[in-house]
């Protein structure tokens, strides 16, 4: 196990809340402005340790704050329910910031989301819009989640929603998580995943930053009630429907749909910022059945009319214009040269459209 130290200005603490004993790290003033980083899946906290630096640097006097959510890094492991959707997950923040006082009165938080934890702080902002000053959403999960639908408005494939949730995650990535393989001698290893889709290939971050994340990834808790979920067998193509427990069913389209963001009042603003080359949420996803059937590796596609790839990025995009019509404004940014996380392959950019952002308001 890595004991890379924390970066200068940046630290740790426990917070308890009647919902769950968080794990947060903490740069910036303690009266600053409030900014929340909500990571992704099989990630931590840590994954913005250098942004949370970069951002308590900024004269403007931020307090930058990045939790582990539950069953994720050092924070508390509570079972999901999947049947909530990303509910267990907002619910948790919503918790944590009353505990710390982040929105009350006149003040406001800023929400920074990657990946599923873009789905998370957008769920937060439809159950409590009137807390967040802003949203910026990197590389996001599609508001319709991850799998199973076929258009812009989210459509079902098949009515079990085949072909999302827990059951479809790699069962021997699982397994390599599950025993805490560090190493790089399968496609499969935690390691050579995050190198493969996490960021675009030949990018490296350096070696002690890689094993840092590396065992942040094998902090994951593991089983039906964390990652990956239970799974229902199906009818339907690729035989597999989500469960009702753990991390990946709470991003199944059964359950989950942000659908209502473009609906909320008060409107926010937000920073959509997303690679070119994303693997891992884009309309040809690497990592969706309908891509992986229309490329011929998973035999018995029912075909593009059936069950296409999903259209992620568009089904996004169709959230945020209905959000736009209704007189709210978002600003789409895309990073040539970068895959599913440009605040650790492209820092400089990222920053700099991060600061621009929050001091645009």
């Amino acid at each position: 196990m890595t004991s890379l130290p924390l970066l200068p200005g940046v630290s740790v603490r426990t917070v308890a809340t009647p919902r769950l004993t968080f794990s947060l790290l903490e740069a910036g003033a303690a009266t600053g402005v409030p900014v929340l980083f909500v990571h992704g899946n099989v990630s931590s906290a840590r994954f913005f340790e250098e942004t949370l630096a970069a951002l308590a640097a900024q004269p403007q006097g931020y307090h930058a704050l990045a939790p582990d959510l539950r069953g994720f890094g050092d924070s508390e492991a509570q079972p999901v329910d999947a049947t909530r959707g990303l509910r267990d997950f907002s619910d948790d923040l919503f918790a944590l910031v009353q505990t710390l006082g982040l929105a009350s009165g006149q003040q406001k938080a800023h929400f920074v989301g990657w990946s599923m934890g873009a789905g998370v702080v957008m769920q937060y902002a439809i159950d409590h819009p009137e807390t967040v000053a802003s949203l910026m959403l990197q590389s996001p999960l599609s508001p319709f989640g991850f799998g199973g639908t076929k258009d812009t408005a989210g459509a079902l494939c098949w009515p079990d929603a085949a072909g999302s949730g827990g059951g479809t995650a790699n069962p021997e990535y699982v397994r390599l998580l599950s025993i805490g393989e560090r190493g790089d001698d399968s496609p499969n290893t935690p390691r050579n995943v995050m190198n493969s889709f996490y960021f675009k290939p030949p990018f490296r971050v350096s070696p002690e930053r890689e094993d840092l994340y590396t065992d942040e990834m094998l902090k994951m808790r593991i089983g039906d009630d964390y990652y990956p979920g239970d799974a229902t067998a199906s009818t339907n193509w690729p035989m597999v429907a989500p469960g009702t427990r753990g991390i990946n069913n709470a991003m199944a389209p059964t359950y989950c749909n942000l659908s209502a963001f473009a609906t909320i009042t008060p409107q926010p603003p937000v920073l959509w910022i997303r690679g070119a080359d994303d693997q891992i949420v884009s309309d040809a996803s690497f990592l969706d059945f309908g891509t992986l059937g229309k490329l011929g590796a998973v035999p018995g596609w029912p075909g593009e009319e059936v069950y296409p790839p999903q259209p992620m990025v568009s089904q996004l995009r169709a959230v945020l214009d209905a959000y736009q019509q209704r007189g709210g404004r978002y600003r789409e940014v895309v990073f040539d040269e970068c895959g599913h996380s440009p605040h650790i392959e492209k820092p400089a950019e990222f920053n700099r459209a991060l600061f621009d952002f929050l001091t645009a308001g």
